[in-house]
């Protein structure tokens, strides 16, 4: 498989995941084991997501270096600012989480967990790629 064809299949999964997560943090009621994160926070991270997205795809389309460098960096914010949302809705992870409870998403958190891990890992491939100069 191309490098170019695995770095598309991993944006669009991005997209899923920056999606999924506006989606399910924006469904206050329905939220297992969540602290409520403040409606600005969420925002942000959504904007973020989609400026990174919108970035990344530039870059894939007509790859600048610095273009790339800029990307990344946003890549970056989004991901710290997602993991400690994680880290913060998780049960039992923190004194501002309350119980859990099922929602109709899955049991717990574990959709999340996977998404914003992957995520993780997909933005440390991304570096990877754009400091070796992979990308042509």
């Amino acid at each position: 498989m191309r490098l170019d064809n695995v770095l598309w299949m991993l944006t669009a999964l991005a997209a899923v995941v920056v999606l999924l997560t506006r989606m399910r943090l924006s469904a206050n009621a329905r939220q297992s084991g969540h602290a409520q994160v403040p409606r600005w926070v969420l925002n942000s991270h959504v904007v973020l997501g989609v400026t990174a997205l919108a970035l990344w795809v530039t870059y894939l389309t007509s790859p600048n270096h610095l273009l790339g460098l800029v990307s990344l960096a946003v890549w970056w914010v989004e991901v710290v600012i997602g993991v400690l949302i994680l880290l913060r809705w998780l049960p039992g992870g923190g004194r501002h989480a309350s119980e859990s409870v099922d929602d109709s998403w899955a049991q717990g958190p574990s959709l999340s967990i996977l998404g914003h891990v992957g995520l993780l890992l997909g933005v440390a491939f991304f570096t990877y790629c754009v400091l070796t100069n992979k990308i042509s």
